[in-house]
């Protein structure tokens, strides 16, 4: 059979081009990679628990059409990001706001809060050199030691001292007693986890799984007038410019006979002698009461290439080197590229779902 468009990955921005295609009449092919669609927000149902095999995702948006438009397929639950840092067994709240200050100084009021921050961010004189100048130009010392210097080494395997000023352009710092993580206006999870989503939007289209489009394009490439590609852009391209560099994530998930292991579904463990980053308790993203719980540790890794790809390192030298893969993006025909890993670009679930909603309004209007 010949298609209209063969989709190259399910996760958020193929499946919802798909859904956008298929809606408009014509006839869609989707291939996935791995042996199960979604991507990264793929979620293992374990003892009626949503497991977030690939880590936490927590939807969240300011943008209304987008919030309407996943509204459609599933109902969200009014889950709010509240994640709490462990610092060598002291407890705080993020992001950093007054209950963050009141355990670090003692303080109680706003005036107080400033004050002292203002205070320690005068340690740095003139433009920051470097990621830990930078942070502790932003916040001052005392937030830059036990909330961001770990865990940022942890998250990119180097010295605070030894990466860009430029990774942190500002740091939220909140004087309310406010432990909500994001701004935006609408945030949930869905009720019974991503999968739903993800099925609802690919509901009647064929899709193959376990199939690896850059190794049988062979045997892809004439099925389809056109061509979605979400995969890794260099790929594609068979790496003949270079390789892109990612970060990688390892997951270790446990089950524990109990029913409440953190009391949190997010916590960040800031110091750099703790391996993992953060430890999630998935049952909390939807309020979950069975007997037992499945907690994941998540360790940053060096990435190798055949390994997920996370975390674009946005070097200098990976940012030009992206460049000239998009100049041959730009000469490909019949071919549309998208998504995170075809833009060599870190999104949100809503940017990923508003740019695949702006492609495909252009693409079948």
């Amino acid at each position: 059979m010949f298609f209209d468009y063969l989709i190259v990955g399910s996760g958020l921005f193929g499946a919802v081009f798909a859904h956008e295609a298929k809606k408009a009449g014509k006839s869609v092919l989707v291939i996935e990679r791995r042996d199960h669609v979604g991507g990264n927000i793929y979620c293992e149902e374990k003892d009626g628990i949503n497991v977030h095999k690939y880590g936490a995702h927590i939807f969240h948006t300011s943008y209304k059409d987008v919030w309407e438009y996943v509204n459609q397929f599933v109902e969200f639950n009014n889950y709010v990001n509240s994640p709490v840092a462990n610092y060598k067994g002291e407890l705080y709240n993020l992001p950093f706001n007054m209950n963050t200050f009141a355990k670090l100084w003692g303080i109680v009021t706003p005036d107080e809060a400033a004050a002292k921050i203002a205070e320690q961010r005068t340690a740095i004189k003139g433009e920051p050199q470097n990621l830990e100048e930078q942070a502790i130009s932003l916040v001052g010392m005392d937030i830059y030691t036990k909330l961001i210097k770990g865990y940022t080494e942890k998250q990119w395997g180097r010295s605070c001292t030894e990466l860009p000023a430029f990774i942190i352009k500002r740091l939220p710092v909140r004087y309310t007693f406010d432990n909500n993580y994001f701004n935006d206006r609408y945030q949930g999870i869905p009720v019974g986890g991503y999968n739903k989503l993800i099925e609802a939007l690919l509901d009647g289209i064929e899709v193959r799984t376990g199939v690896d489009y850059n190794e049988s394009r062979a045997e892809y490439e004439g099925l389809a007038q056109k061509v979605v590609y979400t995969g890794p852009v260099d790929a594609y391209f068979a790496y003949k410019l270079g390789q892109l560099e990612y970060r990688g994530l390892r997951f270790e998930t446990e089950r524990l006979e109990e029913v409440n292991h953190q009391g949190v579904a997010v916590m960040n463990y800031t110091e750099r002698e703790v391996p993992y980053t953060r430890v999630i308790e998935h049952k909390h993203f939807e309020f979950g009461m069975q007997p037992v719980t499945y907690v994941t540790k998540e360790y940053p890794a060096d990435w190798q290439p055949g390994e997920e790809a996370y975390y674009p390192v946005n070097n200098e030298r990976n940012q030009n080197l992206y460049q000239q893969y998009a100049v041959l993006v730009a000469k490909e025909e019949n071919v549309i590229f998208g998504g995170r890993l075809a833009e060599y670009k870190y999104y949100d679930m809503d940017d990923v779902i508003k740019s695949a909603l702006e492609c495909a309004g252009r693409e079948l209007q």
